[in-house]
């Protein structure tokens, strides 16, 4: 297995915020994680990729505990994440944005600059321009393209949707089949319910913290989504 979590618990304080979550990611796979504002799906992120610090066992990368390592531990092993808000170095170019990514982890593979402009074309022709002057789906690409260019075997996307326009949502999930020809898996933090069944081979809802569904896309019904997402029946 590629990554797990086992009884995965997280507080911020005294607040709990994650209460026993397991989840599997198989190599190659396409992970959606759904669920409402406060469900715990960020907080899951930042634990897996040590920005939240965890018991070593409650996290496993191929099988070996990891949950008490630092981010830069996390990402040198091939875990990559793309953060909710983008977060783009204001003062870099585009360019400079990617190149970053590179230098992070420094690993063979599929991605390079060259790659990712041809992933998302827009960003060579705005190669040169402050990140920060793209519009909010442009600096979402830069943003995918910078967790890239590590050459990650798992990709974390928190929330690549979130406040832009369909159009350009559009895009940006077209982009998400051509990242898992190259080989790496997806885990995908989503909001949008029909967006993360259209693309996942499995689906995990979580509420309060915990884990409330596991399925397959295509084995589960609009009533159980809904059940798992909002705690009532259709």
């Amino acid at each position: 297995m590629l990554l797990e979590t086992r009884a995965l618990t997280a507080n911020y304080g005294q607040f709990g915020a994650l209460f026993g979550v397991d989840i599997t990611v198989a190599a190659g796979e396409c992970l959606a994680i759904i669920g409402a504002n406060g469900a715990g799906k960020s907080t899951l992120m930042r634990s897996i990729t040590g920005v939240i610090r965890n018991e070593p066992g409650m996290v496993l990368h191929k099988g070996e505990p990891i949950g008490a390592l630092p981010s830069a531990e996390i990402l040198k092993r091939g875990i990559a994440m793309v953060p909710e808000g983008r977060r783009l170095f204001a003062s870099l170019s585009v360019e400079e944005n990617l190149l970053i990514g590179g230098q992070a982890r420094k690993a063979s593979g599929p991605w390079s600059l060259e790659a990712v402009y041809d992933l998302f074309p827009i960003l060579r022709e705005r190669r040169k321009n402050p990140g920060t002057a793209l519009s909010g789906g442009q600096q979402q690409m830069v943003a995918i393209g910078r967790a890239l260019m590590s050459n990650p075997e798992l990709l974390l996307c928190d929330e690549i949707s979130l406040g832009l326009a369909p159009v350009v949502i559009r895009d940006i999930y077209a982009a998400l089949p051509k990242v898992r020809q190259s080989g790496a898996a997806i885990v995908l933090v989503e909001q949008d319910i029909g967006k993360a069944l259209a693309v996942a081979d499995r689906v995990y809802c979580m509420m309060e913290g915990r884990v409330t569904l596991v399925a397959k896309p295509a084995e589960v019904t609009r009533e159980e989504v809904h059940s798992a997402y909002f705690g009532v029946a259709a």
